[in-house]
């Protein structure tokens, strides 16, 4: 046992566990003076120090250095030494010797320079703390320890100890003081929280084997408190939509946070461990007061909303618990979730993914309770930078007065940091409760000198061509290269990747070469791709004399193109082959391999390569008089003849579409167009057959929307058909006249679709069908089409009709939905609906059809629906808590976190909620340049390349894999299939919100 402190003390601070702690902890006790210090100071030295064990003359500092750590000695013997400055002086002066339980080193405090020299005299044995960790430590207990360095430097012969801050005439630390995880971010909780508190609390207390009690600690009686592991059992036990400990101790926190929960020393956040926690009512016993049947009544009334809400709130509490915690710590899992936020915060957009992974574990968060708090004045020194997480702040100029304001996202303070400069402006918090983000100067410097010194540049005629940086080796995980690309030139990224990711040299853990293949067409059109790869694989066509290394260096590079072409052609599929340069560029490479035997490893790539481009001419001539339409009344694009095969056809960019044109007396006129057309081809073709008799110039192409809204479309779009909304409808009209067209009449109405009674087909029929039907849909997007949407798709000059039809399929199910219920007028089949859906859901859910899924509850979420309180009554209470478990799946909290790791845990196949993929594509792409000094931005490139990766991932297996989905029976296949390829949905919510109200008409206060 005698040695088991120290094996703990060898592990790294962010590996020990509770009993490592305890275990130094009990041996620290044992040293006089530091068993004076509180158990809390005590446990965050053993938390945060380090065990050295050194041999007899070795010295730990001299006179002058600065100082970087505080001392203890636990074993042993030190001297203090004196070097005089005159020349004459032979040998150091013995000032004291330091014995077990001296501290020395504290100048660290102020940041003074070393005034002596120690040097071991005897073996010792010394606990080490770092400089920051230490002044964390003696800014909460400044009067012990400083009575402890002062009998120290009495028991020495020195001075007087540690002055006081305010006397002290050295500089400031460049660290602000480290907020408590334990503490609540504002002055007095929320009516709302108070609220939640006194309703947990009421029946805590009404519990008969309540953990809420009396107990005694340290012989003193403590008033209902309860071990934090019991209040976590008592949560998950008290509600089915808590499912996790982790859950519930977020709910506990969300209320410590607030005041309404505290540890009864405050010295700790909420943990699901055995530290005692007391509601805020009972820390005084003379106003804690038992609970009376009648608050017993009211509490049941609202615990289940109380839970619903601090279930929102829970992981919010968390994070923000997670950085007001010291880095040491963190946990890798935590620093995973806090680089995870970091990714969605804009004013960290431009940094890049290691500065923000650095950022994950010193980033600070701070509350400040009262308006009019400043925050920094002008002219102080910057030692912090900013970020506004919620609230606002002015910024104060003198002579100028408020000069801007700053809202949530925005950041500030940044400039004086890199500048080394005064503050600029003063900064007032123009808001109660206003949370920040805070990067301290001296980790803010450290981490762009940490950054720089991992970044390789090579420059061609004094510039920049491609910027590299180091890999950080992540835990667990190994890479073969040292390098990866941050940004460069297109060419140079291309010839890096020649280099070092092909031949023998691949590796599935390196995304380079995948994201170079998923993205780049956004920087490299294809033409000036295979003209790059053709130089590379003729590099020999005019070099008469080559050496053997010259040879052998030509030959292995001609095998690497055929090696990325062979890659390329997997990963981009017919997108790649569409393209006749990239055809005859593999004949070209067929025909070279087939006369040089050099290249015979290569064939077995030319083969599969010939084989993919045969397979590709085969399926575009059999589909190669495609014909599609857009019906009239709203129903989903469907081929003109009919789909005569099991499964949905892609839409190719030469494919026609036929589609109605509308002008502003509702008069149209009927067009075939292939689906690349632009929308000024359409306006001027559909003018000419209305007789509009203005100029191409004059006229617009516009959709009318059923609300009314209107959206133009640029000369240069295309996919115009297939891009339209629900119940949208195509108009050409005058520029100066779109403000006067109008909707149809029956854009009002749903859009047409088979009349059916729902009760006559399973629920689970119904969602067999329903994924099926979506898989097809999901399949036949490219993940391309991402990019195509996300930039622009007259940038790339192609279409997204694949990815159009799939996305109007989610607000096809959703307002078919809210569509179904509303118009229900009787009260028992709407109460049937609701229990019909849920279930739905559920097995869209079981299914893996996440897309389907979330459509489903947010048409249950829509306002019309849940408004409807005397249906929602009415369904058993099994139902209303199986979709408030459904609500919070989808809570787009915290960058919809909930959804996240739930779909992480799920394998494929499974249709994702397409809207997140695309709004992870937007903000990376609206987040980050494209192209930084001149370079492309491969950074973004990666994030962009991530998110269709997910989407490839989630159809890495096909969906006749999925264990779970049987088939039904076949006697009602006709009707569902016939039923869900075009359901009746009305997408105005101004008419269903009418809708609803004749219904159950709001009740008048």
């Amino acid at each position: 046992m005698a040695m088991e402190w120290i094996t703990a003390m060898d592990k790294r601070p962010c590996d020990r566990n509770l009993r490592d702690v305890e275990l130094i902890s009990c041996r620290l006790r044992r040293v006089e003076p530091l068993c004076r210090l509180p158990s809390s100071a005590l446990q965050q030295l053993a938390m945060c120090g380090f065990y050295e064990d050194l041999e007899k003359g070795v010295t730990l500092f001299r006179a002058g250095e600065q100082g970087r750590f505080w001392y203890a000695v636990l074993g042993g013997s030190l001297e203090v030494r004196y070097h005089a400055s005159d020349a004459d002086a032979k040998a150091p002066v013995t000032l004291c010797t330091l014995g077990v339980g001296a501290t020395f080193g504290e100048s660290i405090l102020h940041d003074l320079p070393r005034d002596s020299t120690v040097v071991t005299k005897t073996t010792c044995e010394l606990l080490r703390v770092e400089q920051q960790d230490f002044r964390l430590i003696w800014e909460k207990n400044k009067e012990l320890i400083n009575d402890i360095i002062t009998t120290c430097k009495l028991k020495n012969g020195f001075g007087s100890g540690v002055s006081p801050v305010a006397s002290s005439p050295t500089k400031r630390p460049l660290s602000p003081d480290h907020p408590n995880p334990a503490l609540p971010i504002s002055e007095s909780p929320s009516p709302a929280m108070n609220r939640m508190g006194r309703a947990l609390r009421t029946l805590l207390l009404a519990d008969s084997s309540s953990c809420l009690k009396d107990r005694k600690v340290a012989g003193k009686l403590i008033r209902k408190c309860a071990p934090g592991t019991e209040l976590v059992d008592w949560l998950l036990n008290l509600s089915p939509i808590v499912h996790t400990r982790a859950q519930a101790a977020g709910m506990w926190q969300a209320l410590l946070e607030e005041g309404v929960l505290s540890h009864v020393n405050k010295e700790q956040p909420f943990k699901d461990k055995c530290f005692l926690y007391r509601f805020r009512v009972d820390e005084d016993s003379a106003t804690s007061s038992y609970s009376t049947s009648e608050d017993i009544n009211t509490a049941n009334e609202h615990i289940r909303e109380s839970i619903s809400a601090l279930l929102q709130r829970g992981p919010d509490a968390t994070l923000r618990m997670i950085l007001r915690k010291p880095s040491h710590e963190r946990t890798p899992e935590e620093l995973e979730l806090i680089f995870e936020e970091l990714l969605h915060i804009t004013a960290l957009s431009h940094l890049s993914t290691s500065i923000k992974r650095e950022l994950s574990s010193i980033i600070v968060f701070e509350s400040h309770a009262q308006a009019g708090t400043i925050l920094f004045n002008q002219g102080d020194e910057g030692r912090s930078w900013y970020i506004l997480l919620k609230g606002s702040v002015d910024v104060v100029i003198h002579g100028k007065g408020t000069v801007a304001t700053l809202k949530n996202g925005d950041d500030f303070g940044k400039l004086a940091l890199i500048n080394d400069a005064p503050r600029a402006a003063t900064i007032v918090l123009k808001e109660n409760n206003c949370h920040l983000l805070r990067v301290d100067k001296e980790h803010f410097n450290r981490i762009l000198r940490d950054v720089e010194a991992n970044t390789l540049r090579l420059q061609e005629h004094g510039k920049d061509v491609l910027v590299l940086e180091r890999v950080a080796k992540q835990r667990g995980q190994h890479s073969a290269f040292k390098y990866t690309v941050m940004s460069g030139t297109p060419s140079k990224i291309l010839e890096h990747l020649l280099e070092t990711r092909l031949g023998n040299q691949v590796s599935s853990l390196d995304p380079f070469l995948d994201d170079f293949l998923l993205t780049n067409m956004v920087f490299m059109p294809v033409i000036q791709l295979v003209d790059e790869l053709a130089n590379y694989f003729h590099c020999d066509v005019n070099d008469a004399a080559q050496t053997p290394e010259d040879r052998e260096y030509i030959i292995n590079f001609k095998k690497r193109v055929i090696q990325f072409m062979h890659k390329w052609v997997l990963v981009a599929r017919h997108t790649a082959l569409d393209e006749p340069c990239v055809c005859d560029f593999i004949e070209e490479m067929a025909l070279e391999v087939e006369a040089n035997p050099e290249l015979s490893e290569e064939t077995s790539n030319i083969h599969n390569l010939l084989t993919q481009k045969a397979r590709y001419q085969e399926d575009r001539k059999q589909n190669s008089a495609q014909k599609w339409k857009l019906p009239p009344n709203g129903q989903p694009v469907c081929l003109f003849s009919g789909n005569t095969t099991s499964s949905r056809n892609t839409m190719h960019p030469d494919d026609d579409i036929i589609f109605r044109v509308y002008c502003a007396d509702h008069t149209y006129c009927t067009l075939r167009f292939p689906l690349h057309t632009t929308a000024e081809i359409i306006k001027a073709c559909a003018a000419e057959k209305l007789q509009l008799n203005r100029g191409a110039e004059d006229l617009v192409l516009v959709e009318v929307k059923s609300n009314g809204e209107r959206a133009v479309f640029k000369d240069n779009d295309v996919s115009i058909p297939t891009g339209l909304s629900l119940n949208g409808r195509l108009f050409v009209t005058v520029k100066d006249h779109v403000d006067a067209v109008t909707p149809l009449p029956e854009q009002e109405g749903p859009t047409e679709g088979i009349d059916i009674d729902l009760e006559i087909l399973s629920t689970k029929d119904l969602a067999f069908y329903i994924t099926i039907y979506d898989w097809d849909l999901f399949w036949v997007v490219h993940e391309y089409e991402l990019l195509y949407r996300t930039f622009g798709r007259h940038h790339f000059g192609k279409i997204t009709a694949n990815l159009d039809v799939f996305l109007r399929r989610f607000n096809e199910l959703q307002y078919w939905i809210v569509t179904d219920i509303v118009s229900a007028s009787s009260m028992s089949k709407r109460v049937g609906l609701l229990r019909k859906f849920i279930k739905l859901a559920a097995y869209c859910k079981e299914y893996n059809n996440l897309n389907a899924f979330f459509a489903i509850v947010m048409g249950l979420s829509n306002m019309a629906v849940s408004r409807l309180t005397q249906t929602w009554d009415k369904i058993p209470s099994k139902f209303r808590k199986l979709f408030q478990e459904f609500e919070a799946l989808i809570d787009p909290s915290r960058n919809h976190r909930a959804y996240r790791v739930y779909v992480g845990k799920l394998q494929p196949p499974l249709i994702p909620f397409m809207p997140l993929l695309l709004k992870d594509m937007t903000f990376a792409h609206e987040g980050n340049k494209t192209s930084l000094d001149g370079l492309v931005n491969f950074e973004k490139m990666h994030m962009m390349a991530q998110t269709m990766r997910t989407m490839r991932y989630c159809r890495s297996r096909t969906i006749n894999h999925f264990i779970g989905l049987d088939p039904p029976s076949p006697k009602s296949e006709g009707d569902a299939r016939s039923y869900i390829c075009c359901l009746r949905a009305i997408d105005n919510q101004r008419v269903l919100t009418a809708m609803s109200q004749k219904l159950e008409p709001t009740r008048k206060v």
